[in-house]
């Protein structure tokens, strides 16, 4: 009877509890990962964010190839993906995208501008929001509306605040926005480490060219040093700036655990995590300047993102309702 019983619990489902207890544990650490990255890329100095960027994109496709391996079915999966014309060449798109955002980001972390970065993952969910309008053709409610046009008011507030369009912000929100619309059609053809694969392989020749301008000390593509920094800044920065395809993959697979046991809603509620901490990390840690107009601004960003989360929390609660019924 002993052994039955532990047969049977065994093979039991686990509860729902579990289930959100888990994917609210990956979704967070994959957004505190985020949160926190612009310290590892401090760390990288003097490298550059040409040579940067070209070594997280193939140390991750390297990790990804291993994860391929390990995985029963890795390599066939990853076959079916490349075989198709339709999904390769969005994944393309979306690969260029990212490797933009990445690229922005890694400047925004060494050149003092996290917490404009953090306005940038703030708004994001916004961008995402207007892309279904207008490219999706949703209807919105009225408290997206509303953080809509608090978002817009935000930009216009900052941009006098600093003198300058903060194109920094606005360039991750966009880039990450689009990159998250085409995963989004992708749906469940492509899985999370296929893609990132193809990603990464469609961006590797880019990225060994990169170093190849970096090392040749082309001017304007190098960091604070002139050439490669990889193998003559120590063996401890070497191993930090391969340990940035770990930093770019782990996140991410965080991430797709999460999606697989929590609502979207759910998700969509935990990533205003990154963007905290960057804010918190950039005026706390780094000490950025913050004026009053630029507080301002902000603040217009935090009443239109609360806007956002209190539609949420309106719409699981209503979905809940229905599924009662």
């Amino acid at each position: 009877m002993r052994d039955i019983r532990n047969r049977n619990s065994a093979a039991a489902p686990p509860r729902p509890g579990v289930h959100l207890a888990s994917g609210l544990a990956y979704s967070t650490s994959a957004y505190a990962v985020w949160g926190i990255v612009p310290l590892y890329f401090i760390l990288l100095i003097p490298a550059g964010p040409f040579e940067i960027t070209a070594w997280r994109i193939l140390a991750a496709l390297a990790i990804c190839a291993l994860l391929l391996s390990l995985s029963r079915g890795g390599w066939r999966r990853f076959a079916a993906v490349w075989r198709s014309g339709r999904v390769i060449a969005l994944l393309a798109v979306a690969s260029f995208l990212v490797a933009i955002n990445w690229f922005v980001f890694i400047i925004a972390s060494i050149d003092g501008y996290v917490v404009e970065a953090s306005l940038g993952y703030f708004i994001n969910p916004i961008f995402t929001v207007a892309l279904g309008v207008f490219i999706l053709r949703e209807r919105l409610r009225w408290l997206q509306w509303t953080a809509i046009g608090l978002s817009v008011a935000s930009v216009v507030v900052l941009t006098f605040a600093h003198g300058s369009v903060p194109w920094i912000g606005l360039l991750l929100a966009s880039t990450f926005a689009v990159y998250g619309l085409i995963k989004n059609r992708l749906g469940g053809q492509v899985d999370a480490t296929s893609g990132l694969t193809v990603e990464t392989a469609v961006m590797a020749p880019i990225a060994i060219l990169a170093l190849i301008v970096v090392a040749l000390g082309v001017p304007g593509f190098g960091g604070e040093a002139q050439g490669l920094t990889f193998g003559s800044e120590g063996v401890w920065h070497a191993l930090l700036l391969l340990g940035s395809g770990v930093l770019t993959a782990a996140p991410l697979l965080f991430f797709a655990a999460a999606t697989r046991r929590l609502p979207l809603s759910y998700v969509g509620l935990t990533q205003y995590l990154a963007p905290i901490l960057q804010f918190v990390l950039g005026v706390s840690v780094l000490g950025e300047q913050m004026a009053p107009e630029r507080w301002i601004g902000f603040a217009i960003v935090w009443l239109a993102v609360l806007c956002l989360i209190i539609d949420a929390v309106i719409s699981i609660v209503k979905s809940r309702r229905r599924a009662r019924s």
